[in-house]
């Protein structure tokens, strides 16, 4: 669909002499698409809807769970803890859906074979697509900014403070030269920037820094298959890589809340506190830890209810459902329910 402008133009025109055709476009690239169109963009005559990559609820419903799903649900408004059997088993999926992420062929794949290799194989393909697309849309020397960025990223991800670096992405490197790019990468909707804000007020919108924020990939299996990370690598979480494991478990989040549609932003005290995201959640700013394994001592948590009193926080990690000093204890596999 972005390859034709024209198309999007005549869509105008459906709406306004043929409106009894009911019209169906797809453009896996229409946010970049629009931005540099030579044609003018039918306002008010298109509803615009954002495909995202399948979410942990749908990956459990392709693997045949929907028992297991209705439990989690059931257990996250009830705030009561899953059957040890059944927490242990989401666990296990949660961590396959790591692997495979959320790209339907993918998770079609999987279902079908449970063949990681297969799967991955899958994943390169789509990593390679997306790197021709980048050399359609942009110039040549943008090309290789929106390359670098975007190999970056994912390094990132690893890092301790995981606040987006241009220096690390090469020396030197300064918002100037890399910002169209990273542009390009959020418009495709192949990555999501998520600011800091400086006080949790609403709108969260008008206390953005905009020279701070972390980049999240959109899909993990992606992430996975970007960093050559082996299946049995995360399926049993070994020690090899615990520098990524907390950068993983964040991203994961990340995806899970924006399928939901949640604008998500994080939070940092003068003296390094950090909370991982904050949303506002039926019409309250509401704090979430995400923590990768179950150790979720949350010095930084405490800081902020001390600060903001909201009326209560998530916490995310690999426990089972519980409520306890004001804080919801949701397992990762159930991010899906916020």
């Amino acid at each position: 669909m972005q390859l034709c402008e024209r198309a999007l133009t005549a869509l105008k025109y459906f709406c306004e002499d043929a409106p009894d055709y009911h019209i169906i476009v797809a453009g896996s690239l229409l946010g970049v698409a629009v931005n540099r169109a030579k044609f003018s963009f039918p306002v008010g005559k298109v509803d615009m809807k954002t495909l995202y990559p399948m979410d942990m609820e749908e990956f459990m419903l392709a693997m045949g769970e929907e028992a297991l799903v209705e439990q989690i649900k059931t257990c996250f408004a009830s705030d009561t803890p899953l059957p040890s059997a059944m927490h242990d088993a989401a666990m296990m999926l949660y961590r396959q859906y790591l692997v495979v992420g959320g790209m339907p062929e993918c998770v079609m794949q999987f279902a079908q074979t449970k063949d990681y290799i297969l799967v991955r194989h899958t994943q390169d393909t789509i990593l390679a697509s997306y790197l021709n697309d980048m050399s359609k849309y942009n110039s040549l020397n943008e090309i290789k900014k929106t390359r670098l960025a975007y190999d970056n990223i994912t390094v990132q991800l690893s890092k301790k403070n995981t606040r987006f670096q241009y220096k690390l992405i090469k020396k030197g490197g300064r918002a100037s030269e890399f910002e169209n790019a990273i542009e390009w990468l959020c418009l495709s909707g192949i990555v999501s920037q998520v600011y800091k804000v400086e006080q949790v007020k609403k709108p969260l919108e008008n206390y953005r820094d905009i020279d701070a924020f972390k980049i999240y990939v959109s899909d993990l299996g992606l992430l996975c298959a970007k960093k050559d990370l082996a299946a049995n690598d995360i399926l049993y979480m070994v020690d090899e890589i615990n520098d990524f494991k907390g950068g993983m478990a964040e991203n994961y989040v990340n995806v899970q809340l924006s399928i939901n549609e949640y604008k998500t932003y994080y939070w940092e005290s003068e003296r390094g506190a950090e909370i991982d995201f904050v949303i506002q959640r039926d019409g309250q700013l509401i704090p979430i830890e995400v923590k990768s394994a179950d150790n979720t001592r949350a010095k930084s948590l405490k800081v902020y209810m001390e600060t903001y009193q909201p009326a209560y926080a998530i916490k995310l990690s690999a426990k089972n459902f519980g409520f306890e000093n004001g804080k919801k204890i949701v397992p990762l596999y159930a991010a899906f329910c916020i």
